[in-house]
């Protein structure tokens, strides 16, 4: 705004403003020059992030008598401040720093958030808010361009919001490469990220409160969860994050997602009911049928693997029919669930690792096997390197991650003559082979699709059927 007209500005004792930091773009504020600090309307008010760094989050309502409609927000906590209110009270309230925007002109100013859900106004306009160059019409109204709340039902609340920072749980037993990378990147983005054991978590499940306990409390309320759940604790690890689903947290994978994935059988039925190209598969559970099994998969050599196999382990590669009928019997003997599948030949002991996250193949690796080893594991002395994938194979894993509905997903593919065929499905790939071999920084990718996914919206609240 150019100088003279900043020099007359002028407000009435209600005006349109916009909190375009908090992703509020039209509120209607009371002018108060009586009051010394700015105050606004919000609820779920929650201190979170270090005590060298501490944020706040919470909720705005900025239509009058719809605290259904709610936008969520989160800002760095500049104070804790006692505030008398208009009948003597004296509350604390944490103080935020935001910009302010009238008549496309900003300037920065301090608000405190409490509850002023019985009041007219949203929005409190305090004196110190006020710059020098704006005089008050105390009898008027609205001196400023009138806004409207028309803005929240527009797309454009999408295309303006600005970021925020989080509260991200990462659910993990382990402290590895994965786990490190996550809660290094969270932090350098601004967001707080907590690293929670999943075995320690318990439940409160009830209709009206549905809670997840940890050491003792109630965990907080985060803005995602990002599940790192190990195969020996599949159920139970679903189970905690079925739970967060209950409650409304985003997950980035969601519990049905891990489950299928971690059960073979059902994860090759899955595949085979989206038509995505696999190595032939056969399953039985009577001896009797050992070697119609191996019949249906075809001439040897064959792949045996244990249904709860990880890693590589428990995969037996079986080089003639009779070799193949011995690890069979074996594994019946010890009461094992496994499958048995045709060796792709031409694959050479290399497959490719895809890696999915939010519908998008990200980056993909190559994988050897070590020398003598037909499994390509890294785990088992395998070596990687960046690859270039082919349209097919991009379609195959994109396609095999939204079977399992998995926003982030280590798609592992054979290159056959027969096209790309996919060996499985991990719902918790590691970072660190594929960030090496590529150079890329995934887990930055896996958090810019959960930022979007979150940033604020405006959020209705279900109204319960009367």
């Amino acid at each position: 705004m150019a100088d003279d007209q900043t020099q007359h500005m002028q407000f009435g004792w209600e005006e349109w403003i916009g909190l375009p930091g908090l992703g509020v773009p039209a509120l209607r504020a009371k002018v108060d020059t009586g009051a010394r600090t700015s105050a606004l309307h919000a609820s779920d008010i929650e201190v979170f992030g270090s005590q060298a760094k501490p944020k706040v989050r919470f909720n705005v309502h900025p239509i009058p008598g719809r605290e259904d409609f709610r936008i969520p927000c989160s800002a760095s906590l500049v104070d804790r401040r006692e505030v008398a209110s208009s009948n003597g009270e004296k509350e604390l309230r944490c103080v935020i720093s935001s910009v302010l925007e009238v008549a496309g002109e900003t300037w920065p100013i301090e608000i405190t958030l409490t509850d002023r859900s019985n009041m007219a106004s949203r929005m409190l306009l305090g004196r110190t808010a006020l710059r020098d160059h704006i005089s008050i019409v105390a009898t008027e109204r609205f001196q400023q361009p009138e806004l409207t709340y028309d803005v929240y039902s527009t797309a454009r609340m999408r295309e303006g919001a600005p970021r925020r920072d989080l509260r991200i749980c990462v659910l993990s037993r382990e402290d590895n490469y994965s786990t490190r990378r996550l809660v290094e990147e969270g932090e350098k983005r601004g967001h707080t990220v907590e690293v929670i054991n999943t075995t320690r978590c318990y439940m409160a499940i009830n209709a009206l409160s549905p809670e997840v306990h940890y050491d003792g409390k109630r965990l907080p309320r985060y803005d995602a969860v990002i599940p790192r759940i190990g195969a020996s604790i599949t159920s139970y690890g679903a189970a905690i994050i079925r739970q967060f689903e209950t409650i409304g947290t985003h997950c980035v994978n969601g519990a049905a997602g891990i489950t299928a994935s971690r059960d073979k059988l059902y994860a090759h039925q899955l595949m085979a009911r989206a038509r995505i190209n696999m190595p032939n598969t056969a399953f039985a559970s009577s001896p009797r049928d050992n070697a119609n099994i191996i019949g249906l998969v075809g001439t040897a050599p064959l792949i045996v693997k244990l249904l709860e196999s990880t890693q590589g382990k428990g995969v037996v590669l079986a080089e003639t029919k009779k070799a193949a009928e011995s690890v069979v019997d074996a594994f019946r003997g010890l009461k094992a669930s496994f499958l048995v599948q045709d060796f792709v030949k031409e694959a050479a002991g290399e497959d490719i690792r895809c890696l999915v996250i939010g519908g998008r193949v990200v980056a993909s690796m190559k994988r050897t096997g070590a020398e003598g080893d037909f499994r390509s594991n890294l785990h088992r002395g395998g070596s990687a390197k960046s690859v270039r994938i082919t349209k097919d194979e991009r379609e195959t894993a994109i396609r095999a991650a939204k079977a399992f509905d998995l926003n982030m997903a280590g798609v592992d593919l054979l290159r056959s003559d027969a096209g790309p065929k996919v060996l499985e499905v991990n719902s918790s790939p590691g970072f660190e082979g594929i960030e090496t071999s590529t150079g890329k920084n995934i887990v930055g990718k896996l958090y810019e699709t959960i930022e979007a996914r979150v940033r604020p919206m405006p959020i209705r609240r279900r109204k319960s059927a009367g």
